[in-house]
C-alpha cells in the first residue's frame, strides 16, 4: 500500500480496513517522515502545513530522534518495561529495537488506534527471545482498556516507561488531556517514568492558530501547548534534568544531531520524569 492509493471511502490492508476519507496524523506523520504507508489525502493536508512551517518533516525528525535519546538513557538507568501509546507507523528502528539494544529482556507493548498501524504490528512485534513486544489496537482516551491488556506483557507492579510521544496536542483540555495521563501515572509503580514531546504554538502563535484551524476544518484536533502547560503534565513527578526544554536540546550527547533547516528553533518541547 503506497500513497499512490485512490481509495476515498476506505481501503484494505491485509484485511484491516482503512478510513482513507480524511487525513490521520500518524499516516502524516509516516509521510513528512518519508514513508510509504499513506495515502493522497494524508499527503495534500501534510502539503498545506507545510505553507504553515516549511520544516514539517523537520520537526518529525525531531520528535524521532528524541524518542531514540529517550528509550537510550531510561535503558541506561534500569528501566526494562515500556508502554508506548500513540506509537504510529513503524519505522525502524522502533522502540524496543532501541530498548532491547540496551537490554534484550526489555518488554514493550505498543498502543495506537489506527488501523494502519494493526496492519504493520509484525514489524512491532520482532523482539529478542530474551524479552517481549505486544501490540494493543486501541483508542488513547480509553485508558482502562490499555491498562487492562498491557497487564498481560507488563508487570505493574514494578517500573514503566509510559511513552506519549507527539501525542498530546492530538486531545484538547476539554477532552480530558490531563486527566488522562493522571489516570496513566496512577497505575504507574514508583521508580516509573513518563516520556512526553508536544508541539508549541509560542515561536509562532499567528501559524500555531491557522494550524489548529486546519485541524479543525478535517474534524480533528489540535492543541499547541506552551512549555508551562506541558510540565503540569508532569505535576507530582521527579523532572529528569534538563526538564522540559526544546526537544533538539534533551540530552542531544545521546544520539546524532539532526541537521534542520535555518536557525529558529523547531517548535516543539519535551521532557522525562520519574514517579517518586
Amino acid at each position: 500500500m503506497t500513497g499512490n492509493d485512490t481509495a476515498t471511502d476506505g481501503a484494505t490492508t491485509e484485511g484491516v480496513r482503512i478510513d482513507t476519507s480524511k487525513p490521520h496524523p500518524a499516516r502524516m506523520y509516516d509521510w513528512f517522515l518519508g514513508g510509504k504507508d499513506n495515502y493522497p489525502v494524508d499527503e495534500e493536508m501534510a502539503r498545506q502545513l507545510l505553507t504553515i512551517d516549511a520544516r514539517g518533516r523537520d520537526m518529525a525528525r525531531v520528535n524521532r530522534a528524541f524518542m531514540h535519546r529517550a528509550t537510550r538513557w531510561l535503558g541506561k538507568a534500569g528501566v526494562r518495561q515500556y508502554l508506548d501509546i500513540g506509537t504510529g507507523i513503524p519505522t525502524e528502528p522502533n522502540l524496543h529495537q532501541i530498548a532491547q539494544q540496551v537490554a534484550p529482556e526489555s518488554r514493550i507493548v505498543y498502543c495506537d488506534n489506527d488501523p494502519i498501524v494493526l496492519a504493520h504490528a509484525e514489524a512491532l512485534l520482532r523482539s529478542t527471545p530474551e524479552g517481549a513486544t505486544s501490540y494493543i489496537q486501541a483508542d488513547a482516551r480509553d485508558p482502562q482498556t490499555i491498562l487492562e491488556r498491557a497487564g498481560d506483557v507488563l508487570d505493574f507492579a514494578q517500573p514503566i516507561a509510559l511513552s506519549m510521544l507527539a501525542l498530546l496536542h492530538f486531545v484538547d483540555d476539554e477532552d480530558g488531556a490531563y486527566e488522562l495521563v493522571a489516570r496513566l501515572v496512577e497505575r504507574l509503580a514508583p521508580g516509573s517514568y513518563l516520556v512526553l514531546s508536544h508541539v508549541t504554538g509560542e515561536f509562532d502563535p499567528e501559524g500555531a492558530a491557522k494550524a489548529r484551524a486546519m485541524y479543525q476544518g478535517r474534524g480533528l484536533t489540535l492543541r499547541p501547548r506552551t512549555r508551562e502547560e506541558l510540565t503540569r503534565f508532569f505535576d507530582g513527578l521527579e523532572l529528569v534534568e534538563p526538564g522540559v526544554t526544546l526537544t533538539a536540546e534533551w540530552h542531544p550527547e545521546l544520539g546524532e544531531p539532526v541537521p534542520v533547516a535555518g536557525d529558529a528553533p523547531i517548535p516543539g518541547y519535551a521532557g522525562v520524569a520519574r514517579k517518586p
